[in-house]
């Protein structure tokens, strides 16, 4: 195989060509794939060009670099001592309540500033890369505090600075609520996830805007008027709703025509059916329902049935999913979601995709996309979601550009 790197000083080459590719559910042909100013030029046919670098793929798996739609990976502090608790019989509201979940990360991350916290983050966040992802959510929400919130996302910003990865910012400051704030719910929103947003957009941090609508965090009627003022930022939403109760942020999310409702085990056909009509994707989290040991799973058969996208993610955070792993975030939406194979590489490609609201520039391996893609030591996307612990990567591309391998 001819190397794909370039050496210091030398030129870049203007294209590279993939030989010998295999395409998921490609009928098993092997074909060309040329890619060109980082993106896929023509899929089945050579470039011409007189500086085009070749690889040999050798009949292995290609896919569209894997997305990572719903992550809080960046954070301070650690809470393993949480597993110990619930291994013990405490739940996920009875550690809320007890000063434990998601304010315990509150103090630590508010101790780091952005660089500390990307410092912090690199470990979790490499493991994803090594594991083929290309494109990476990152959201806030261990700050909530105006200052701190921001420190986060610019974090996640400075992370495409360090590492060849892109990276959409969610500003989740309507988490929970700091125990060192004195207001009500309502000020909370007013005061600090609404000014804080304002902020954040104005200093370009923010793509998109999420909130926890939940028993333990905040009403779909609290929510609202952040809502509003994302719409009226010209901000997509997402929402965190339906997972440890049937909370009734759906109709919320579906009237605001959100990117995303996110966790969902409790909805019921009235949720599915409103997020259909809406175009929102249900993104699935295996990982916290693993690791939460949950008995209400999402209702799969109905948001097929209804023609729901479904997404997974790692839901990478320090408490309820410490999961930097999408390959077992796969595993885990087939065995314990029902997914099937297709589903679950639909799931982290072009269904995360939409659910980031770039369908129309990644997730897919076809001409025109960003030329990000994974190369397998495989030949079969069962073989990604079957195994645990084999990481068959062989090479990770992003934007035109071999980054791994």
């Amino acid at each position: 195989m001819q190397s794909s790197k370039t050496a210091p000083g030398t030129h870049m080459p203007d294209a590279l060509l993939l030989t010998n590719a295999r395409l998921a559910y490609g009928n098993d042909e092997l074909v060309d794939i040329a890619l060109q100013d980082g993106r896929i030029a023509s899929v089945g046919a050579a470039l011409p060009t007189e500086n085009l670098e070749v690889i040999d793929c050798g009949g292995r798996l290609v896919t569209p670099g894997l997305i990572d739609c719903h992550t809080h990976i960046i954070h301070g502090g650690d809470r393993t001592n949480e597993f110990e608790m619930r291994l013990e019989g405490a739940n996920y509201q009875d550690i809320a309540r007890a000063g434990g979940g998601i304010v315990s990360s509150v103090a630590a991350t508010r101790a780091l500033n952005p660089e500390e916290l990307l410092a912090a983050s690199l470990t979790r966040i490499d493991a994803l890369l090594a594991e083929g992802v290309t494109t990476l959510e990152i959201k806030s929400g261990y700050g909530l505090s105006i200052v701190s919130e921001l420190d986060m996302l610019r974090a996640a910003r400075l992370l495409e600075t360090r590492r060849p990865v892109r990276v959409k910012t969610t500003w989740l400051a309507a988490h929970t609520m700091p125990k060192d704030f004195d207001g009500s719910r309502d000020d909370y929103i007013r005061d600090v996830a609404i000014a804080g947003l304002k902020q954040a957009h104005e200093e370009g941090l923010v793509d998109a805007v999420d909130a926890f609508c939940e028993s333990i965090a905040f009403s779909a009627e609290e929510i609202r008027p952040l809502f509003e003022t994302a719409r009226n930022l010209g901000l997509p939403v997402k929402l965190h709703t339906e997972q440890l109760t049937r909370s009734g942020g759906t109709s919320l999310a579906a009237e605001f025509g959100a990117l995303s409702v996110d966790h969902f085990e409790y909805a019921d056909d009235p949720e599915v059916q409103a997020i259909a009509a809406s175009g929102t994707v249900a993104v699935l989290l295996p990982g916290a329902f693993y690791m939460l040991n949950e008995k209400q799973k999402p209702p799969v058969g109905a948001l097929r049935k209804a023609g729901v996208p479904m997404a997974l993610a790692t839901d990478c955070n320090p408490g309820t999913s410490p999961v930097s792993s999408i390959l077992t975030t796969m595993n885990m939406g087939a065995v314990l979601f029902g997914l099937t194979v297709r589903e679950c590489l639909d799931a982290v490609t072009l269904n995360a995709a939409r659910a980031l609201g770039l369908e129309n520039e990644i997730g897919v391996v076809a001409p025109g996309a960003s030329a990000d893609l994974a190369i397998w030591d495989a030949e079969r996307p069962a073989q990604l979601v079957g195994r645990l612990g084999a990481n068959l990567l062989h090479k990770r591309i992003f934007k035109g550009t071999v980054v791994h391998g």
